[in-house]
């Protein structure tokens, strides 16, 4: 199913101008994003779409999925968005980006609803405790996939160092068994509220989106404050890089980042769509979506459009 999509896809992108512009002249713009940016990412194309009459096409998988797209499968939109920054450079750059830009940042936490076992007394500091309890159920994402997925292992890693309590990391990832991955965080959610997990690793931005009860997690192991960074990097996580190889992630502040391809088939499109995320308007969008956009976008690389940054 998913090939078919990307092939449907890439023959819609053929169709379609250098510009972005179709034979009968309408524009358009095909995004590929992270699962947590689906709902912001909705809004701000729908916005952007309706100021510029715009088509939009919108796909959204784990940022490693969505940059395998592009790697393996040589499925190449005008914009991706992706929740770890790390990824570009580690999958995607010099090949097929070359730059990209810093837009938001986020925290891992554990999201759940009120009838979750043990919901009425877990907090920041006995949620380990909690999870190790029988019969509760935790689910999490597949960090071969997803960053929420390694990140989640990141954490766990943390908190065994945090609490003092050797073999920490590995006796919670017992309780968060091979049933209980999926590809990406939002395949979570519904099983979440179907009751089949009690709670689910997520990000904050999601469960506020949501609507969700979440806990926050120590600031020394949810990956979101730049003072422990140092702290962050003592963790790390191997998955699958190109092709045969592995690529390393170290714990380090959970940043979101976007670039437009190289190869992007429509590039004047999307760096003008990149351009009003970044604005005042895309980024109150990003934040009225439960996405903490940050107040100054930084460019990492080279050959980014000038002025993009505004």
């Amino acid at each position: 199913m998913l090939r078919r999509l990307i092939l449907a896809l890439v023959v819609f992108s053929a169709a379609c101008g250098p510009r972005g512009e179709r034979p009968d002249g309408s524009k358009v713009l095909v995004a590929f994003n992270a699962g947590s940016l689906a709902v912001p990412m909705r809004v701000a194309l729908d916005s952007f779409a309706a100021r510029e009459g715009v088509e939009v096409q919108q796909e959204s998988a784990g940022s490693l999925e969505t940059a395998r797209k592009l790697t393996e499968l040589g499925s190449v939109p005008d914009v991706i968005a992706l929740a770890d920054e790390e990824v570009f450079p580690q999958l995607l750059m010099p090949e097929h980006v070359s730059w990209y830009v810093r837009f938001a940042h986020n925290r891992m936490v554990l999201a759940h609803t009120p009838r979750a076992r043990g919901a009425d007394g877990i907090t920041g500091d006995n949620w380990w405790q909690v999870l190790l309890r029988d019969g509760v159920e935790t689910g999490r994402s597949d960090p071969q996939l997803d960053p929420n997925g390694y990140r989640t292992l990141l954490v766990l890693q943390l908190a065994e160092h945090h609490y003092a309590q050797p073999g920490l990391a590995e006796r919670l990832l017992r309780a968060m068994p091979a049933r209980n991955v999926r590809p990406k965080e939002a395949d979570l959610v519904g099983l979440l509220q179907a009751g089949e997990f009690d709670y689910i690793w997520s990000y904050e931005s999601m469960a506020k989106n949501l609507g969700l009860d979440f806990v926050r997690l120590p600031e020394a192991i949810d990956l979101s404050s730049p003072a422990d960074s140092a702290l962050y990097a003592t963790a790390r996580v191997k998955v699958r890089g190109k092709g045969a190889d592995s690529v390393e992630f170290r714990g380090r502040p959970i940043v979101y980042a976007l670039s437009v391809p190289t190869a992007a088939p429509h590039r004047a499109i999307g760096e003008q769509f990149v351009r009003y995320l970044l604005s005042a308007d895309g980024r109150r969008v990003l934040r009225e979506q439960g996405l903490d956009a940050l107040k100054v976008p930084g460019v990492v690389g080279t050959g980014a459009p000038a002025g993009l940054v505004p």
